[in-house]
């Protein structure tokens, strides 16, 4: 079985971000390859309610991977017992995320710590669980791919059926340069798929890590962020102007489902991140932004849209030529 084929563009799972409105909007797009939020085991196996939603899959969803972050391998083990109960195309465990409330813990790139318990982990997983078992992790040194490449054999020895390496240390947090020759160390030194991931904002970054990396599988996220056009951009490799009033439509689907999935008042909380994220880069003055705190319910926010529709400012459209 193929977990991901030749030249497929995944999108990450983001805390915060890719739930079912947020991959709608990628999907709108041309995302095929999409994450749930990352979960944390120990809030769905003892918390109710949001934390389960996370686990939600649209019916139109053909694809969708669910990412699980932890350390316990009792509450791993319970947390797969609960995601078998649902429907999903992979289950991947985060070993590279470098939050320090969660890399502190021993969890995501702070497990990395202890490679062979890191095995165990997914060794447990795969014993329990009814889909494939990946998992994305950081490099472990900038200059010698060895730790690396022996910490991702570990885990395909004990089960791992596909990797994406995120090209940057723990400590680099998401700044700096994306050691690609690290990931192609990778993927020639094991059997399994390996998804680069790492700095892809557009294209030109899309086209660099494939040929850097050697992978044809990449893995895209902050890319994506305010810009569900980016799949489009990947496939094409066309980077088209995104007109005010393609923005407004997008950035109303969005916000509606949002409000339809959530209660009002949270989805206008969720919301807000959302909406700066559309509006970053695209020559909207600050005082807009600004205002963006200030939307609380529906209503609010369809008055904010109608300033949207007013455009960026005239500096911007003439220095994209667009006057």
């Amino acid at each position: 079985m193929t977990i991901y084929p030749e030249n497929t563009v995944i999108m990450a799972p983001l805390s915060g971000y890719t739930d079912v409105p947020y991959r709608h909007s990628l999907r709108r797009h041309g995302c095929n390859y999409a994450f749930t939020e990352m979960i944390d085991t120990g809030s769905l196996v003892y918390a109710k309610g949001r934390t389960r939603n996370f686990l939600d899959r649209a019916e139109d969803e053909e694809w969708l991977g669910v990412q699980i972050v932890g350390n316990r391998i009792d509450e791993i083990k319970k947390a797969v017992e609960i995601i078998n109960t649902r429907d999903f195309s992979v289950l991947d465990l985060n070993i590279g995320c470098p939050t320090p409330k969660v890399a502190k813990k021993g969890k995501g790139a702070g497990l990395a710590r202890d490679i062979d318990y890191a095995a165990k982990i997914i060794e447990a997983m795969v014993k329990k669980s009814h889909f494939p078992v990946t998992a994305k992790i950081r490099i472990q040194d900038i200059n010698d791919p060895s730790p690396t490449v022996d910490f991702i054999k570990k885990l395909e020895n004990a089960g791992l059926q596909a990797v994406t390496v995120h090209g940057r240390l723990m400590k680099s947090i998401y700044s700096g340069p994306c050691y690609t020759d690290i990931i192609k160390a990778v993927k020639e030194n094991v059997r399994m798929p390996v998804v680069a991931n790492g700095g892809v904002m557009n294209y030109q970054d899309y086209k660099d890590i494939m040929n850097r990396s050697g992978c044809s599988r990449i893995m895209i996220a902050r890319g994506a962020m305010g810009n569900p056009w980016i799949f489009e951009e990947l496939t094409t490799g066309i980077k088209r102007y995104i007109s005010t009033e393609e923005l407004c439509d997008e950035m109303q689907k969005h916000i509606s489902e949002i409000a339809e999935y959530y209660e009002e008042i949270t989805a206008m909380k969720l919301s807000r991140k959302i909406i700066l994220d559309y509006l970053q880069g695209r020559g909207f003055p600050r005082k807009l932004k600004c205002e963006v705190s200030q939307i609380r319910t529906l209503d609010d926010f369809k008055r904010f849209m109608l300033k949207v529709k007013e455009g960026p400012s005239r500096r911007f459209l003439e220095e994209m030529g667009k006057i």
